[in-house]
């Protein structure tokens, strides 16, 4: 049998050569570049030399050029390595202009997030055949290891005022033609509502009190009635209920039925038309519920991304933190909370 092919990992020579080329030709062009890559990012490790030399040049406020390029990676010993200046000099020759260092940033950025994604992909399988330690853990170090390429993807960048006041205006002006009190999601509580204007999209709010205060009940009237007042989407995640337990709370709620009388089996005939009525509405309602006990971040963040693809919610309620599932290297729990409030 012959040897199975050996497969070259994603990478792009050419448009490595380019941005380096790009950032010793123009100085502006370094912060472009600084901003979309990583040194990981580079695959021929000569590139990466260079890359970092140029980096260091910059943030000491240097010129960059031939001379101070090649001065700084004799300094360093790994001249030769990258192979001297006369490759160096084929690298600045490589582009004539610097406009398009952003697009070759990308590529180079693209193919080092494959080569990440290959690389934790080959620990998921490799964990998975060694199946050391307790499943959970394993499933949750290989949606760790997913989602941090998923993370690597995101880029976060800096907007002028100037475009974002063209966007407040534009904003304010549609809220002006609306005239609406409520701009978010209604959480059903006027007063709750007129301070907040409703619940506005990416806010993480926690409902904090004593115990046995009424925290869970007044979340869970919140996401009943955004679903069935506004047909809005909602995903339940109930760490200390079970499912049927939840259920059964909201049936009473709904129905305004005594829920001592519903556990205890002592209903009144005229409670059953508002139970069944109650029913219908909540089973039309777009409300999903997952009582996994101690689900951690990442396995809350699946599932939602699945719940939005597949159903577009657009509210999430988690009871409650406490009962989350934190990482394992936590040296404390209350480490270990703070994490999952950052996650989320």
């Amino acid at each position: 049998m012959g040897n199975p092919e050996v497969k070259v990992p994603p990478q792009n020579i050419e448009a490595e050569r380019c941005v380096l080329g790009s950032m010793m030709i123009d100085e502006e062009a370094i912060g472009t570049a600084v901003e979309i890559l990583q040194e990981d990012w580079f695959y021929n490790e000569a590139h990466r030399t260079i890359f970092s030399a140029l980096v260091d040049l910059y943030n000491d406020r240097k010129n960059v050029d031939l001379i101070t390029v090649t001065d700084k990676l004799t300094a360093q010993g790994q001249l030769d390595k990258v192979g001297g200046v006369a490759y160096i000099s084929s690298v600045i020759d490589t582009v004539p202009t610097s406009a398009n260092v952003g697009h070759y940033a990308n590529i180079v950025k693209e193919k080092g997030i494959l080569r990440r994604l290959i690389k934790n992909a080959t620990q998921i399988v490799s964990d998975s055949y060694e199946a050391k330690g307790k499943i959970e853990d394993i499933v949750d170090d290989a949606e760790r290891l997913i989602f941090e390429v998923a993370d690597l993807k995101q880029q976060q960048q800096s907007y002028h005022i100037k475009d974002l006041v063209k966007d407040g205006i534009e904003k304010i002006d549609y809220l002006y033609q609306r005239k609406e009190s409520l701009t978010g999601v209604p959480t059903g509580f006027v007063d709750v509502d007129k301070m907040t204007s409703g619940l506005q999209p990416s806010d993480l709010i926690i409902v904090a009190a004593r115990p046995s205060m009424g925290k869970t009940a007044f979340a869970i009237t919140i996401a009943e009635n955004f679903a069935l007042k506004y047909s809005g989407g909602v995903a339940i995640f109930s760490l200390e209920m079970s499912k049927e337990q939840l259920v059964q709370r909201m049936l009473c709620s709904q129905a305004r039925v005594d829920a001592h009388k519903v556990r205890s089996g002592f209903l009144s005939p005229s409670d059953w038309p508002l139970l069944t009525k109650a029913a219908a509405d909540l089973s039309n309602a777009k409300i999903f519920i997952d009582d996994t006990p101690a689900i951690s971040a990442l396995e809350l963040r699946a599932k939602a991304r699945r719940l939005k693809a597949n159903h577009d919610i657009q509210l999430i309620l988690l009871d409650y933190i406490q009962l989350m599932r934190g990482s394992a290297r936590s040296e404390s729990r209350q480490q270990e909370i703070s994490e999952i409030s950052r996650s989320l």
